[in-house]
């Protein structure tokens, strides 16, 4: 039986520093999803960079803080995301499907029943990987938020996976707040003390941190799936989680 991964794709991994699409990146990190299907397992891209791309697009050099402006950051980056992944995802002859969706839409029982009816129907065509992104266009306070994290968490519920794999530039969780001192390779239980190790968030173009990424380990966990954080710059990071390879952070929590 074929496994299901929900994979999120965070902005800092998708974006050069000068805030421009990483194409090489996106190109490596598609052939990897790839290479998880010849493997038997299904993946559901969860995908951030829209903002940044568009911030490119529109000559932006700084994050803008209103929120129409992040909007129309949004609407013209998105498409240029789409473009790279469906440039890269035709050379291993598959094809991208796009859903943008609210946390209205996954609080909604029918519609959240039509896009996991939508995901499987994809899923089991054998040859589109669905690309999923907030509908930041309407979503305003998803975008203060900035939190993908999140929101792969609940697809991951909504799609019934096996694995949430939340890639980033981030090694996993480390023993200090601000990143550095030994990796963490097992959680079982999040509490204070583990909240205490999250840091804060980054940068303007990335905004979300560990602890929307805690947070996306809980919501997994209360549907039966495991997180997994790692470094999505480490070469072949997704084939080595699918070997059983020690990769990042496992997140091994009692399901609530």
């Amino acid at each position: 039986m074929r496994q299901r991964w929900v994979v999120k794709l965070g902005s800092g991994l998708l974006t050069r520093k000068d805030g421009r699409v990483d194409r090489a990146r996106v190109g490596e990190l598609v052939g990897q999803v790839a290479g998880l299907r010849r493997r038997g397992i299904d993946v559901i891209l969860v995908t951030s960079g829209a903002i940044a791309a568009g911030m490119t697009a529109m000559g932006l050099r700084r994050r803008p803080v209103a929120v129409q402006e992040l909007q129309a950051c949004a609407t013209v980056g998105q498409p240029e995301l789409m473009a790279e992944y469906g440039r890269h995802l035709r050379r291993h002859r598959l094809l991208g499907a796009q859903l943008l969706l609210t946390y209205g839409d996954l609080d909604s029982r029918s519609r959240s029943r039509n896009a996991r009816a939508t995901l499987d129907h994809l899923l089991a065509q054998g040859k589109f990987v669905p690309i999923l992104n907030e509908n930041d266009a309407i979503a305003d306070e998803e975008i203060k938020v900035g939190d993908n994290d999140r929101l792969s968490a609940h697809v991951a519920a909504l799609a019934r996976a096996d694995r949430l794999v939340l890639l980033s530039g981030v090694r996993g969780l480390m023993t200090r707040p601000d990143g550095t001192g030994r990796l963490i390779p097992l959680v079982r239980r999040i509490d204070d003390g583990v909240r205490a190790l999250a840091g804060g968030a980054g940068s303007e173009r990335n905004v979300g941190g560990m602890v929307t990424k805690l947070a996306a380990a809980e919501i997994a966990a209360a549907a039966g799936v495991e997180t997994f954080i790692a470094d999505g710059r480490r070469p072949r990071v997704l084939a080595d989680l699918a070997s059983g390879k020690a990769v990042g952070t496992r997140f091994r929590l009692a399901r609530r």
